[in-house]
């Protein structure tokens, strides 16, 4: 029998914690939360390895470390009503949820939403709505958010992000072409907006409005 949580343990020590991270709440977190229950068929051996993977309709589950590093970056008390953008398996989704009041997910891949949907309530995470829909143009209804993280690499920050982001916010996103982007920090403070990049990140296109376009052909 596979000792899942000995895997998550290793996963942390070795591929987070040792290269910095310190973030005791999200470590804890990571290494409770089931990453296997939310890679493909077959793949759950895999699921712990320090590398993201492919989850279906040329989506990825993003590498652990990135995870982390991305999640760090928020801040999180524990009280913050949070945007993700880009559900894409639910993983994240399910840290955020553990690490924060309330989660707003946007997915635009129906089947990936309702997949994503499914894993979490076989966990019991109640306090997370997904909506399926173009996720650069956020979800209004619910905004101010206290933080907005965007799992998915956007040409540039979208307007419509940084409008329903509170004041003060913070939003997370990976900037730049197409196969490579900078992590962007973007604070709001007092109606000041301060940006810094935090290294360099390989994330799948943010396709809508205020993203990038579908391939064609």
């Amino acid at each position: 029998m596979t000792d899942w949580k000995a895997l998550r343990k290793n996963m942390v020590d070795l591929q987070i914690a040792a290269r910095g991270v310190n973030d005791t709440r999200v470590l804890d977190t990571m290494r409770e939360v089931p990453r296997h229950l939310f890679v493909g068929r077959g793949m759950e051996a895999s699921a712990y390895g320090d590398h993201a993977l492919p989850i279906g309709e040329e989506q990825t589950i993003s590498q652990p470390y990135m995870v982390a590093i991305m999640t760090v970056a928020l801040r999180l008390t524990g009280e913050e009503k949070i945007l993700e953008i880009g559900t894409g398996s639910g993983y994240q989704t399910a840290l955020l949820s553990r690490l924060a009041d309330r989660v707003f997910s946007v997915e635009r891949i129906e089947t990936l939403a309702t997949r994503a949907r499914e894993t979490l309530d076989t966990l019991g995470l109640t306090n997370i709505s997904i909506l399926v829909g173009d996720g650069t143009i956020g979800w209004k209804e619910f905004a101010p958010y206290d933080r907005i993280l965007v799992t998915a690499g956007s040409p540039a920050v979208p307007t419509s992000l940084l409008e329903q982001l509170a004041d003060p916010g913070i939003l997370v996103i990976p900037v730049g072409p197409r196969t490579m982007q900078q992590l962007r920090i973007v604070e709001k403070r007092d109606g000041v907006i301060e940006e810094h990049d935090e290294g360099g990140c390989a994330f799948v296109p943010l396709v809508g409005k205020d993203g990038w376009e579908l391939p064609t052909g």
